[in-house]
């Protein structure tokens, strides 16, 4: 069975139908791998219908703009050049005539200009740049290449999806707004008329480590990112994410991350974290009605390792007494009394304490750890709350959920499983293209970018083919 496929272009304008062939090819007897399109059939046919479109595209443009747009008189050709244009279904070397400014435009400095490069600003299609940052934020750039040339009639340069990738980026980083101390606006008085909102927001902020890079120092250690998730009770969750001593504008990051859940001046919500300078400085002055809490995570996390390392102590050491001790600090901590925890780690620390102990002893360490674990309670006894009572009524105590999101955003594409390492500029670019397309608004912004990119032209016909003689249907 020989089946042809042929392109009809209808200009719209008076101008002849044109009508050729794209396509040609045959169908031996039915089998499961000759039913219907290979891969290799569907690439070429996408490259062919692409580049006769292209074709009439550019031709029809360059017939309709050969005169002057004022006097209407006919433009002196200079030169006959060439554009390289890539799209997804292949890459293009257009025609890019050059004409001479017509003398009726005395205002314009220019000599000539090129005809497509007014319009074709960029030498890449808006789709092929989605595509390549989009699968470059969740896989590696090889593996990106690797994907759009197994489903696409093209030819990605892994160099080219880097690049396209920290434009992006940068672009995604020109919406922020400029840093602010601090982000409230209005009086009581306004917010009290404002509409009610639908519930509150909890947001929880954590850290995450990167494999350092500097030059070709392949010690270059680690650096910190701080990385962040907002949950709503009616909405999808969002991240935001940025890295630490590079990022010149985090409390606008977060703000406009709020902002975009929906954040007003009279909105109730929580900020949960480990109580570090950084996450904490970064929470403040964002809403009024916020609450900030210590994460009960990291609480008992800390807890948990000196119960580990009462258990490793040798000798006559009162190991029940000292686990009972830790039991009563877990507990007040968990009913929030930081006072009263407060006294019992400073009773424990003192059981075990003398001045003669080895640095490198098991015993002195848990005296150091203790010790730290006082003065974190102490800097951040003002954020206990009653955890036992937030748990009851359903609320949640915990940056657990953080948690997920560090390795979401991080660890999925910059730790685990991936031997690169990262500067600060690169992890920095790569985690905001990464959260654009986790919170799903990468192609939000491109539609923001290049409206036109997501128009549809009567497709109606294609959207809802039927049938064969009514027996076959294409199934959504």
């Amino acid at each position: 069975m020989k089946i042809s496929i042929q392109i009809m272009t209808d200009h719209e304008n008076g101008e002849p139908v044109v009508i050729k062939p794209i396509m040609e090819f045959t169908k031996k007897a039915l089998a499961p791998d000759t039913l219907g399109l290979t891969i290799e059939d569907s690439k070429s046919l996408l490259k062919n219908i692409q580049t006769e479109c292209v074709d009439q595209q550019v031709k029809h443009y360059i017939g309709n703009h050969k005169n002057c747009n004022l006097c209407h008189k006919k433009l002196k050709l200079k030169s006959q050049n060439s554009l390289v244009y890539r799209t997804l279904f292949g890459k293009f070397k257009l025609p890019n005539p050059r004409f001479y400014i017509c003398s009726c435009d005395s205002d314009n400095k220019n000599k000539s200009f090129s005809l497509l490069s007014s319009v074709l600003t960029e030498r890449s299609s808006p789709e092929l740049l989605y595509l390549q940052a989009k699968w470059a934020s969740l896989v590696s750039y090889g593996m990106t290449s690797t994907i759009l040339e197994d489903i696409l009639p093209m030819r990605a340069n892994i160099s080219s999806i880097f690049h396209t990738t920290h434009k992006v980026a940068k672009r995604l980083d020109a919406a922020i707004s400029e840093e602010k101390y601090c982000f409230i606006s209005g009086c009581e008085n306004d917010w009290n008329k404002l509409p009610r909102p639908n519930s509150p927001l909890v947001v929880g902020i954590d850290g995450g480590y990167i494999h350092a890079r500097e030059g070709r120092n392949r010690k270059a250690g680690w650096f910190e990112a701080i990385v962040g998730k907002s949950l709503h009770e009616t909405q999808a969750s969002k991240r935001f994410g940025f890295v630490c001593k590079y990022d010149d504008k985090p409390k606008s990051r977060f703000n406009t991350m709020l902002q975009k859940h929906g954040l007003q001046m009279n909105q109730e919500i929580t900020f949960l974290s480990d109580g570090g300078d950084t996450v904490r400085s970064l929470q403040q002055n964002i809403a009024p009605y916020s609450e900030h809490l210590l994460d009960w995570f990291h609480i008992t996390m800390k807890i948990t390792v000196m119960k580990q390392m009462v258990s490793g102590l040798q000798g006559d050491t009162p190991k029940d007494s000292l686990t009972k001790n830790l039991e009563s600090i877990k507990w007040n901590l968990w009913h929030g009394n930081a006072g009263k925890a407060l006294d019992t780690i400073e009773s424990f620390s003192e059981d075990f304490y003398d001045e003669n102990l080895d640095k490198n002893s098991k015993r002195y360490k848990l005296w150091k750890y203790s010790d730290e674990f006082y003065t974190y309670i102490k800097l951040n006894k003002h954020y206990i709350t009653n955890y036992a009572e937030r748990h009851r009524y359903g609320e949640i105590i915990s940056t657990s959920f953080v948690e997920s999101t560090v390795n979401e955003v991080i660890s999925k594409r910059m730790v685990k499983k991936q031997q690169m390492r990262w500067t600060k500029e690169g992890a920095h670019r790569m985690m905001q293209v990464r959260i654009a397309t986790l919170n799903n608004e990468l192609r939000d912004e491109f539609l923001r970018w290049y409206p036109n990119m997501n128009s549809i032209n009567n497709n109606e016909e294609l959207q809802n083919v039927a049938s064969y003689n009514g027996s076959l249907k294409l199934l959504n």
